[in-house]
Protein backbone atom coordinates (compact mmCIF):
# COMPACT_ATOMS: atom_id res chain seq x y z
CA UNK A 1 0.00 0.00 0.00
CA UNK A 2 1.29 3.76 -1.21
CA UNK A 3 0.57 6.43 -0.08
CA UNK A 4 2.56 8.72 -1.83
CA UNK A 5 1.48 10.44 -4.63
CA UNK A 6 2.95 9.75 -8.44
CA UNK A 7 5.40 12.47 -9.59
CA UNK A 8 3.07 13.02 -12.29
CA UNK A 9 -0.04 13.35 -9.60
CA UNK A 10 1.70 16.09 -7.55
CA UNK A 11 2.89 18.24 -10.46
CA UNK A 12 -0.79 17.87 -11.49
CA UNK A 13 -1.64 19.32 -7.94
CA UNK A 14 1.28 22.04 -8.10
CA UNK A 15 0.18 23.11 -11.45
CA UNK A 16 -3.18 23.85 -10.49
CA UNK A 17 -1.86 25.45 -7.08
CA UNK A 18 0.31 27.84 -9.15
CA UNK A 19 -2.62 28.50 -11.60
CA UNK A 20 -5.14 29.46 -8.47
CA UNK A 21 -2.20 31.81 -6.71
CA UNK A 22 -2.06 33.47 -9.77
CA UNK A 23 -4.54 34.18 -11.82
CA UNK A 24 -8.02 33.37 -9.54
CA UNK A 25 -6.95 34.40 -5.72
CA UNK A 26 -5.99 37.81 -6.58
CA UNK A 27 -9.25 38.87 -8.34
CA UNK A 28 -11.36 36.30 -5.86
CA UNK A 29 -12.65 39.38 -4.03
CA UNK A 30 -13.81 41.16 -6.95
CA UNK A 31 -15.08 38.18 -8.58
CA UNK A 32 -17.35 37.84 -5.47
CA UNK A 33 -18.67 41.53 -5.54
CA UNK A 34 -19.30 41.39 -9.45
CA UNK A 35 -21.58 37.99 -8.49
CA UNK A 36 -20.31 36.29 -11.54
CA UNK A 37 -16.95 34.84 -12.79
CA UNK A 38 -15.72 36.60 -16.28
CA UNK A 39 -15.73 33.86 -19.15
CA UNK A 40 -12.17 34.72 -20.46
CA UNK A 41 -11.08 32.49 -17.21
CA UNK A 42 -12.25 29.29 -18.94
CA UNK A 43 -10.25 29.60 -21.49
CA UNK A 44 -7.37 29.38 -19.85
CA UNK A 45 -7.97 26.59 -17.90
CA UNK A 46 -9.01 25.06 -21.38
CA UNK A 47 -4.99 25.69 -22.26
CA UNK A 48 -4.28 22.86 -19.31
CA UNK A 49 -6.56 20.92 -19.85
CA UNK A 50 -9.27 21.57 -17.24
CA UNK A 51 -12.31 21.19 -19.30
CA UNK A 52 -12.43 17.77 -19.54
CA UNK A 53 -11.19 15.85 -16.69
CA UNK A 54 -12.36 12.61 -17.22
CA UNK A 55 -13.27 12.97 -20.11
CA UNK A 56 -11.21 9.92 -22.01
CA UNK A 57 -8.74 11.13 -24.09
CA UNK A 58 -9.90 9.41 -27.41
CA UNK A 59 -12.87 12.02 -27.01
CA UNK A 60 -10.50 14.81 -26.46
CA UNK A 61 -9.83 15.32 -22.76
CA UNK A 62 -7.67 14.83 -20.11
CA UNK A 63 -8.37 11.23 -19.42
CA UNK A 64 -7.61 11.90 -15.61
CA UNK A 65 -8.25 9.28 -12.72
CA UNK A 66 -10.87 10.61 -10.56
CA UNK A 67 -7.87 10.67 -7.43
CA UNK A 68 -5.91 13.50 -9.88
CA UNK A 69 -9.34 15.62 -10.23
CA UNK A 70 -9.70 15.94 -6.91
CA UNK A 71 -6.17 17.17 -6.25
CA UNK A 72 -7.15 19.77 -8.74
CA UNK A 73 -10.06 21.10 -6.93
CA UNK A 74 -8.14 20.87 -3.73
CA UNK A 75 -5.11 23.30 -5.09
CA UNK A 76 -7.63 25.73 -7.17
CA UNK A 77 -10.10 25.93 -3.93
CA UNK A 78 -7.17 26.97 -1.85
CA UNK A 79 -7.05 30.27 -4.33
CA UNK A 80 -11.14 30.35 -4.13
CA UNK A 81 -13.63 27.33 -3.48
CA UNK A 82 -16.53 29.18 -5.76
CA UNK A 83 -15.06 28.88 -8.97
CA UNK A 84 -13.08 25.40 -8.38
CA UNK A 85 -16.42 24.24 -7.53
CA UNK A 86 -18.00 26.04 -10.55
CA UNK A 87 -15.35 23.83 -12.74
CA UNK A 88 -16.09 20.76 -11.25
CA UNK A 89 -20.02 20.58 -11.80
CA UNK A 90 -18.62 22.09 -15.58
CA UNK A 91 -16.81 18.55 -15.97
CA UNK A 92 -19.44 16.39 -14.55
CA UNK A 93 -21.80 17.66 -17.18
CA UNK A 94 -18.87 16.53 -19.62
CA UNK A 95 -18.03 13.43 -18.43
CA UNK A 96 -21.84 12.69 -18.58
CA UNK A 97 -22.14 13.15 -22.21
CA UNK A 98 -18.97 11.33 -23.29
CA UNK A 99 -19.97 8.24 -20.98
CA UNK A 100 -23.75 8.64 -21.73
CA UNK A 101 -23.97 10.64 -24.90
CA UNK A 102 -25.03 8.95 -28.40
CA UNK A 103 -21.90 9.61 -31.32
CA UNK A 104 -23.30 12.37 -32.94
CA UNK A 105 -23.65 14.54 -29.35
CA UNK A 106 -19.68 13.62 -28.72
CA UNK A 107 -18.97 14.68 -32.05
CA UNK A 108 -21.05 17.35 -32.45
CA UNK A 109 -21.01 19.36 -28.48
CA UNK A 110 -18.20 17.31 -26.49
CA UNK A 111 -15.07 19.21 -28.55
CA UNK A 112 -16.64 22.15 -27.34
CA UNK A 113 -17.22 21.60 -24.16
CA UNK A 114 -13.85 20.15 -23.29
CA UNK A 115 -12.47 23.56 -24.93
CA UNK A 116 -14.90 24.87 -22.33
CA UNK A 117 -16.26 27.32 -25.27
CA UNK A 118 -19.23 25.60 -24.00
CA UNK A 119 -19.65 26.12 -20.44
CA UNK A 120 -22.24 23.41 -18.84
CA UNK A 121 -24.44 23.69 -16.23
CA UNK A 122 -26.05 20.15 -13.90
CA UNK A 123 -30.24 21.19 -13.50
CA UNK A 124 -31.84 18.39 -10.99
CA UNK A 125 -32.69 20.04 -7.77
CA UNK A 126 -36.57 22.04 -7.91
CA UNK A 127 -38.21 23.93 -5.63
CA UNK A 128 -40.13 21.17 -4.15
CA UNK A 129 -37.70 18.03 -4.63
CA UNK A 130 -34.34 18.33 -2.95
CA UNK A 131 -33.12 15.46 -1.48
CA UNK A 132 -35.80 13.41 -2.65
CA UNK A 133 -34.67 14.15 -5.87
CA UNK A 134 -36.39 11.58 -7.92
CA UNK A 135 -39.70 13.38 -7.07
CA UNK A 136 -39.23 16.05 -9.52
CA UNK A 137 -41.78 17.60 -11.50
CA UNK A 138 -40.13 18.64 -14.52
CA UNK A 139 -41.94 16.94 -17.61
CA UNK A 140 -40.21 16.47 -20.94
CA UNK A 141 -43.21 15.54 -23.47
CA UNK A 142 -42.24 13.32 -26.39
CA UNK A 143 -43.70 13.56 -29.51
CA UNK A 144 -43.10 13.71 -33.14
CA UNK A 145 -40.34 16.37 -33.38
CA UNK A 146 -38.87 15.63 -29.96
CA UNK A 147 -39.32 17.08 -26.62
CA UNK A 148 -41.48 19.74 -24.86
CA UNK A 149 -40.06 20.57 -21.48
CA UNK A 150 -42.10 22.53 -18.98
CA UNK A 151 -41.15 22.98 -15.13
CA UNK A 152 -38.56 24.37 -12.89
CA UNK A 153 -35.29 23.86 -11.16
CA UNK A 154 -34.13 25.75 -8.36
CA UNK A 155 -30.70 26.51 -7.27
CA UNK A 156 -28.97 26.18 -10.35
CA UNK A 157 -25.49 27.24 -10.52
CA UNK A 158 -24.64 28.76 -13.97
CA UNK A 159 -28.45 29.70 -14.49
CA UNK A 160 -28.61 32.65 -17.44
CA UNK A 161 -24.88 31.90 -17.39
CA UNK A 162 -23.45 29.16 -18.96
CA UNK A 163 -23.98 27.84 -22.38
CA UNK A 164 -25.98 24.19 -21.87
CA UNK A 165 -27.88 22.56 -19.34
CA UNK A 166 -28.23 19.05 -18.61
CA UNK A 167 -31.88 18.73 -17.24
CA UNK A 168 -33.24 15.86 -15.67
CA UNK A 169 -36.73 15.69 -16.32
CA UNK A 170 -39.67 13.32 -16.29
CA UNK A 171 -40.59 11.47 -19.64
CA UNK A 172 -42.33 8.60 -17.78
CA UNK A 173 -43.98 7.12 -14.43
CA UNK A 174 -43.37 8.67 -10.81
CA UNK A 175 -40.31 7.04 -9.89
CA UNK A 176 -36.41 7.12 -10.63
CA UNK A 177 -37.44 4.88 -13.74
CA UNK A 178 -39.20 7.69 -15.30
CA UNK A 179 -36.52 10.62 -15.48
CA UNK A 180 -34.57 11.16 -18.31
CA UNK A 181 -31.30 13.68 -19.04
CA UNK A 182 -31.53 16.15 -21.79
CA UNK A 183 -29.31 18.63 -23.26
CA UNK A 184 -30.95 22.05 -23.18
CA UNK A 185 -28.90 24.65 -25.04
CA UNK A 186 -28.84 28.53 -24.46
CA UNK A 187 -31.52 30.56 -26.60
CA UNK A 188 -33.62 27.90 -27.09
CA UNK A 189 -37.13 29.19 -26.90
CA UNK A 190 -39.10 28.48 -23.97
CA UNK A 191 -36.07 28.95 -21.71
CA UNK A 192 -36.10 31.91 -19.18
CA UNK A 193 -34.27 32.00 -16.05
CA UNK A 194 -35.48 33.43 -12.33
CA UNK A 195 -33.64 36.62 -10.54
CA UNK A 196 -29.92 36.26 -9.00
CA UNK A 197 -30.24 34.88 -6.06
CA UNK A 198 -28.39 36.36 -3.25
CA UNK A 199 -26.37 33.69 -1.49
CA UNK A 200 -24.18 33.57 1.92
CA UNK A 201 -21.13 32.19 0.14
CA UNK A 202 -20.55 30.88 -3.72
CA UNK A 203 -21.34 34.54 -4.82
CA UNK A 204 -18.90 34.55 -7.58
CA UNK A 205 -21.00 31.68 -9.09
CA UNK A 206 -24.32 33.58 -10.57
CA UNK A 207 -27.54 31.00 -9.70
CA UNK A 208 -30.67 31.18 -10.73
CA UNK A 209 -33.91 29.23 -11.58
CA UNK A 210 -33.79 27.78 -14.45
CA UNK A 211 -37.21 27.60 -16.48
CA UNK A 212 -39.08 25.91 -18.90
CA UNK A 213 -42.16 27.13 -20.86
CA UNK A 214 -43.26 25.01 -23.77
CA UNK A 215 -39.43 24.30 -24.28
CA UNK A 216 -38.73 22.50 -27.32
CA UNK A 217 -35.67 20.42 -27.52
CA UNK A 218 -35.08 18.10 -30.74
CA UNK A 219 -34.96 13.96 -29.90
CA UNK A 220 -30.97 14.06 -30.18
CA UNK A 221 -31.45 16.11 -27.31
CA UNK A 222 -31.85 12.90 -25.30
CA UNK A 223 -28.46 11.97 -22.99
CA UNK A 224 -28.06 8.58 -23.20
CA UNK A 225 -31.47 6.29 -22.93
CA UNK A 226 -34.76 7.64 -21.85
CA UNK A 227 -35.48 6.41 -18.67
CA UNK A 228 -32.00 6.35 -17.98
CA UNK A 229 -31.92 10.08 -16.43
CA UNK A 230 -32.10 9.50 -12.75
CA UNK A 231 -29.24 6.68 -12.83
CA UNK A 232 -26.69 8.71 -15.37
CA UNK A 233 -27.40 11.65 -12.21
CA UNK A 234 -26.64 9.61 -9.26
CA UNK A 235 -23.38 8.17 -10.86
CA UNK A 236 -22.20 11.45 -11.85
CA UNK A 237 -22.83 12.43 -8.14
CA UNK A 238 -20.20 9.86 -6.52
CA UNK A 239 -17.63 11.75 -8.53
CA UNK A 240 -19.18 15.26 -7.46
CA UNK A 241 -19.20 14.27 -3.92
CA UNK A 242 -15.57 13.96 -4.25
CA UNK A 243 -14.97 16.92 -5.71
CA UNK A 244 -16.95 19.16 -3.45
CA UNK A 245 -14.62 17.49 -0.50
CA UNK A 246 -11.99 18.29 -1.93
CA UNK A 247 -12.95 22.11 -2.58
CA UNK A 248 -13.47 22.37 1.23
CA UNK A 249 -9.75 20.55 2.15
CA UNK A 250 -8.84 23.10 -0.16
CA UNK A 251 -10.57 26.24 1.50
CA UNK A 252 -9.75 24.75 4.89
CA UNK A 253 -5.98 24.50 4.15
CA UNK A 254 -5.82 27.92 2.90
CA UNK A 255 -7.54 28.91 5.96
CA UNK A 256 -4.82 27.01 8.10
CA UNK A 257 -2.21 28.82 6.58
CA UNK A 258 -3.32 31.86 6.66
CA UNK A 259 -3.95 31.44 9.86
CA UNK A 260 -0.33 30.04 10.79
CA UNK A 261 1.22 33.48 9.04
CA UNK A 262 -0.84 35.35 11.26
CA UNK A 263 -0.51 33.58 14.29
CA UNK A 264 3.12 34.45 14.07
CA UNK A 265 3.34 38.14 13.29
CA UNK A 266 0.23 39.13 15.82
CA UNK A 267 1.47 39.88 19.21
CA UNK A 268 -0.70 39.52 22.45
CA UNK A 269 0.65 39.89 26.32
CA UNK A 270 4.30 40.25 25.02
CA UNK A 271 4.84 37.09 22.25
CA UNK A 272 3.46 36.15 18.92
CA UNK A 273 0.33 34.48 19.14
CA UNK A 274 1.88 31.05 18.23
CA UNK A 275 3.69 31.15 21.31
CA UNK A 276 1.04 29.72 23.70
CA UNK A 277 1.10 26.72 24.40
CA UNK A 278 -3.04 26.39 24.21
CA UNK A 279 -3.58 28.05 20.93
CA UNK A 280 -0.65 25.07 19.57
CA UNK A 281 -2.83 22.68 20.77
CA UNK A 282 -5.62 24.34 18.48
CA UNK A 283 -3.16 24.39 15.63
CA UNK A 284 -2.51 20.75 15.87
CA UNK A 285 -6.14 19.46 16.13
CA UNK A 286 -6.78 21.42 12.88
CA UNK A 287 -3.98 19.68 11.31
CA UNK A 288 -4.87 16.00 12.41
CA UNK A 289 -8.68 16.96 11.17
CA UNK A 290 -7.37 18.08 7.84
CA UNK A 291 -4.65 15.13 7.84
CA UNK A 292 -7.10 12.50 7.92
CA UNK A 293 -9.52 13.98 5.73
CA UNK A 294 -7.48 14.13 2.82
CA UNK A 295 -6.46 10.36 3.23
CA UNK A 296 -10.06 9.29 3.36
CA UNK A 297 -10.86 11.88 0.55
CA UNK A 298 -7.71 9.76 -1.69
CA UNK A 299 -8.85 6.54 -0.37
CA UNK A 300 -12.36 7.42 -1.72
CA UNK A 301 -11.25 8.46 -4.80
CA UNK A 302 -8.93 5.78 -5.53
CA UNK A 303 -12.02 3.02 -4.72
CA UNK A 304 -13.97 5.04 -7.23
CA UNK A 305 -11.41 4.80 -9.69
CA UNK A 306 -10.99 0.73 -9.33
CA UNK A 307 -14.71 0.35 -9.51
CA UNK A 308 -14.65 -1.23 -5.72
CA UNK A 309 -18.62 -2.10 -4.97
CA UNK A 310 -18.44 -0.09 -1.64
CA UNK A 311 -17.26 3.04 -3.91
CA UNK A 312 -20.41 4.53 -3.42
CA UNK A 313 -20.49 4.04 -0.11
CA UNK A 314 -16.66 5.62 0.56
CA UNK A 315 -17.72 8.67 -1.67
CA UNK A 316 -20.55 9.45 0.64
CA UNK A 317 -18.60 8.88 3.78
CA UNK A 318 -15.82 11.14 2.38
CA UNK A 319 -18.20 14.27 1.56
CA UNK A 320 -19.57 13.92 4.89
CA UNK A 321 -16.35 13.27 6.79
CA UNK A 322 -14.11 16.23 4.68
CA UNK A 323 -17.22 19.00 4.14
CA UNK A 324 -17.79 19.00 7.78
CA UNK A 325 -13.88 19.06 8.82
CA UNK A 326 -13.38 21.98 6.22
CA UNK A 327 -15.66 23.65 8.08
CA UNK A 328 -14.78 23.58 11.45
CA UNK A 329 -11.01 24.15 10.66
CA UNK A 330 -12.68 27.18 8.50
CA UNK A 331 -14.03 28.35 11.17
CA UNK A 332 -11.72 27.77 13.81
CA UNK A 333 -8.80 29.73 11.73
CA UNK A 334 -11.41 32.77 11.57
CA UNK A 335 -11.91 32.52 15.90
CA UNK A 336 -7.50 32.44 15.78
CA UNK A 337 -7.61 35.67 13.85
CA UNK A 338 -9.99 37.33 16.64
CA UNK A 339 -11.10 40.29 14.46
CA UNK A 340 -9.29 40.45 12.10
CA UNK A 341 -10.93 37.25 10.72
CA UNK A 342 -14.62 38.51 10.31
CA UNK A 343 -13.30 41.35 8.34
CA UNK A 344 -13.18 40.43 4.61
CA UNK A 345 -9.52 41.75 3.78
CA UNK A 346 -7.92 38.52 5.45
CA UNK A 347 -9.44 36.13 3.53
CA UNK A 348 -10.91 34.08 6.31
CA UNK A 349 -14.59 34.36 6.60
CA UNK A 350 -15.33 34.36 2.66
CA UNK A 351 -13.98 30.32 3.18
CA UNK A 352 -15.91 30.53 5.87
CA UNK A 353 -19.00 31.42 3.76
CA UNK A 354 -18.35 29.21 0.80
CA UNK A 355 -17.54 26.13 2.53
CA UNK A 356 -20.91 26.12 4.54
CA UNK A 357 -22.68 25.32 1.48
CA UNK A 358 -20.66 21.93 0.73
CA UNK A 359 -22.49 19.93 3.30
CA UNK A 360 -25.77 20.94 1.48
CA UNK A 361 -25.44 20.37 -2.39
CA UNK A 362 -24.03 17.53 -4.29
CA UNK A 363 -26.62 15.39 -1.53
CA UNK A 364 -27.11 16.65 1.92
CA UNK A 365 -24.83 15.52 4.55
CA UNK A 366 -27.91 13.78 6.14
CA UNK A 367 -28.67 11.89 3.08
CA UNK A 368 -24.57 11.07 3.12
CA UNK A 369 -25.72 9.30 6.17
CA UNK A 370 -28.71 7.82 5.07
CA UNK A 371 -26.45 6.01 1.79
CA UNK A 372 -23.91 4.76 4.07
CA UNK A 373 -26.49 3.24 6.89
CA UNK A 374 -28.67 1.36 3.97
CA UNK A 375 -25.43 0.22 3.21
CA UNK A 376 -24.51 -1.31 6.43
CA UNK A 377 -27.50 -3.01 7.10
CA UNK A 378 -27.55 -4.69 3.46
CA UNK A 379 -24.05 -5.63 4.24
CA UNK A 380 -24.89 -7.54 7.38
Amino acid sequence: MDFALSEESQAIFEMAQSFGAEQIAPHARDWEAAGTIPKELWSQFAELGFGGLYVREESGGAGLSRLDATLIFEALSMACPSVAAFLSIHNMCAAMIDKFGSDQMRADLLPRVVALDCFMSYCLTEPGSGSDAAALKTRAARDNEGYVLNGTKAFISGGGYSDGYIVMARTGSDGPKGISALVVMDGTAGLSFGGLEDKMGWRSQPTRQVQFDDCRVGADALLGEEGAGFRYAMAGLDGGRLNIAACSLGGAQAALNATLTYMGERKAFGQSLDQFQALQFRLAEMEIELQAARTFLRQAAWKLDQGAPDATKFCAMAKKFVTEAGSRVADQCLQLHGGYGYLADYGVEKLVRDLRVHQILEGTNEIMRLIVARQMLAAR
